[in-house]
């Protein structure tokens, strides 16, 4: 599974995409009024201000080569302060061969870099926007987690490892081969490296097939 473009809601427009294109120097593929995107490696990322909700947040990630996590943390320390937990600015995951940083964007979005051990670079290029590979996860918070995760599962997206979908845990749904995921949660969860609380806000996601998964004001 691969994630074509994520569409997320913000308020305030004009300092996201401040942040995005200048603070992280991300890459401005559109733009208009009420809506921006960003190129994320081969993945797209919007945000929109139409039909906004009041402050909505979301957790994302993004993938770079599992050689060159301590350059890429050091690239963003230079542009935002890293959130900590338990006095530690990143987090190391065995079980996934994987580690990883966290910041918030003005949005107070749970933004992760993720450098998965299974991907590496041999380039001598410095870490740069450009060294960003795709969209490695989404958070989708909906009021009924195994209800939506059966109808992922029609789709193809399955849970990592075969774990049954549970209503109190993070659902890992996707591939771990393309180490890219949607975490399927429902509201209540705290985010690790953060303050902000799992919560259901509009978003759609768009996969490489151009199938479309979509949460809408209603729920």
């Amino acid at each position: 599974m691969e994630i074509k473009q994520v569409t997320l809601q913000a308020s305030n427009i004009e300092e996201m995409k401040r942040f995005y294109t200048v603070t992280l120097g991300l890459k401005l593929v559109e733009d208009n009024e009420n809506t921006f995107c960003i190129a994320v490696g081969s993945s797209k990322l919007e945000f929109t201000s139409v039909n906004a909700e009041v402050n909505p947040y979301y957790h994302f990630a993004f993938n770079i080569q599992g050689n060159r996590f301590l350059e890429a943390k050091s690239w963003v320390e230079e542009k935002v302060d890293l959130n900590i937990e338990d006095g530690d600015n990143e987090a190391d995951f065995p079980h996934l061969s994987a580690r990883s940083l966290y910041f918030n964007d003005p949005s107070g979005n749970v933004v992760e870099f993720i450098a998965r051990h299974s991907k590496t670079d041999t380039g001598d290029e410095p870490f740069s926007p450009d060294s960003i590979l795709n969209i490695s996860e989404i958070s989708l918070t909906v009021p009924d987690a195994i209800e939506v995760g059966k109808q992922l599962m029609k789709l193809g997206i399955k849970e990592r490892e075969k774990e049954p979908l549970s209503a109190t845990s993070l659902n890992f749904m996707g591939d771990p081969t393309s180490g890219v995921f949607i975490l399927l949660v429902q509201p209540g969860r705290k985010w690790i490296f953060s303050d902000k609380i799992s919560a259901v806000f509009p978003l759609e996601i768009t996969l490489e097939s151009d199938e479309k998964i979509t949460l809408n004001n209603k729920n």
